[in-house]
Order: structure tokens, then C-alpha cells, then sequence
């Protein structure tokens, strides 16, 4: 007896089925561990972006507008620039409400140079707008696409290794991103 319970010896038959039905149980569990352990895959949103006839074009058309924008801007500021050089030639022979008021000109010149900068180019945009407009249902597309193979494969998380200095190793037999362009119907 042991803290007052009986001690029975087993045979070593029993003893070995024991272990059996042990190592049968741990069997068991492990292979449902298995079954339930989260599948991982990655894509490459930058590699599936090159291979979308629709966003190169997208991309090439805010290219254009911003070239284009940045064109009119610089056209401002140089118009600004002139201005003040021939504020500066002329200021000497200038009266002091002249002065005033050229140096007012410029000054508004240049707010509306920054406002105009800012319209095309601020948080909210046109050039943000026009790349939402564009860009925004292709990047839809392809996290739909994403989703259905995720959803038929059963991975628990798929990570995207463009641009993510957070993942250091991929092992190439995880990466969906053909299937991804399969599934939006491009080749690869």
C-alpha cells in the first residue's frame, strides 16, 4: 500500500498492453493535431500585380497624370521664381506701397502654387482618387481570388512577401501566387 491505496502488480502482458493502448492514445491525438494544425501559404501581390495587363495599364495612366501634374506645378513655382527675380530688380526703384504689393502678388502666387500641389497630390488627392478609382478593384480582385483558394485549400493565413521585410525564409512549394492569376483567369 501506498498513501493508504492498494498496490496491484500487473503481469507483464498487461503491463505491455498498457503501454499499448499509451502509445495507440498519443498516436491518436498527434494524428488529430495534425489534422487541426493551421496550413500557411504566401503570395507575391508585387509579381501578381507585373502579370495583370490591367494594372500595368492603371499604373502607366497615373504615371502620365502625375508626370502631367508635376509638368503644371513646376510651371507655377518657375512663374513664382520669375516673379520674385523681377521683384528684386525692380524693388529699388520701386515705392514702398509697390512693394507692398508685388510682395503680396507673390505670396498669393505661391499659396496657390502649394494649394494646387496639395489638390493633386495631398492625402486625399486627386492623384490618391484617381489611383483608388484604378488600382483599387484590381486589388479587390486578387484578395477575392486570394480568399477562394485559401477557402479550397484550407490555409489558415496567407502572407504576402512583397515588400515584408518581417518574413525571412519562404520555401518556394508554398507560394500560391499562379494559382492567384490562374484563378483571375491570366497565364503565368
Amino acid at each position: 500500500m501506498i498513501f493508504g491505496i492498494p498496490v496491484v502488480r500487473e503481469q507483464k502482458s498487461g503491463g505491455n498492453m498498457m503501454k499499448k493502448m499509451i502509445l495507440m492514445l498519443a498516436l491518436a491525438f498527434g494524428a488529430i493535431g495534425i489534422t487541426n494544425a493551421q496550413k500557411f501559404a504566401y503570395v507575391d501581390t508585387e509579381y501578381i500585380l507585373k502579370n495583370i495587363p490591367d494594372y500595368t495599364d492603371a499604373q502607366a495612366q497615373i504615371d502620365d497624370l502625375a508626370a502631367q501634374w508635376q509638368k503644371e506645378i513646376e510651371k507655377k513655382f518657375t512663374e513664382i521664381d520669375n516673379a520674385y527675380k523681377k521683384y528684386q530688380a525692380d524693388a529699388v526703384l520701386l515705392p514702398e506701397d509697390m512693394k507692398r504689393k508685388r510682395e503680396e502678388e507673390i505670396i498669393q502666387m505661391e499659396k496657390e502654387a502649394k494649394e494646387l500641389q496639395k489638390h493633386y497630390f495631398g492625402q486625399e488627392g486627386e492623384l490618391f482618387k484617381k489611383r483608388q478609382e484604378l488600382v483599387k478593384p484590381i486589388q479587390e480582385k486578387i484578395y477575392s481570388a486570394i480568399e477562394e483558394i485559401s477557402n479550397a485549400n484550407n490555409y489558415g493565413m496567407v502572407l504576402d512577401k512583397a515588400g515584408s521585410t518581417t518574413i525571412l525564409f519562404v520555401n518556394a512549394r508554398y507560394d500560391i501566387s499562379d494559382e492567384v492569376l490562374n484563378q483571375l483567369g491570366y497565364s503565368y
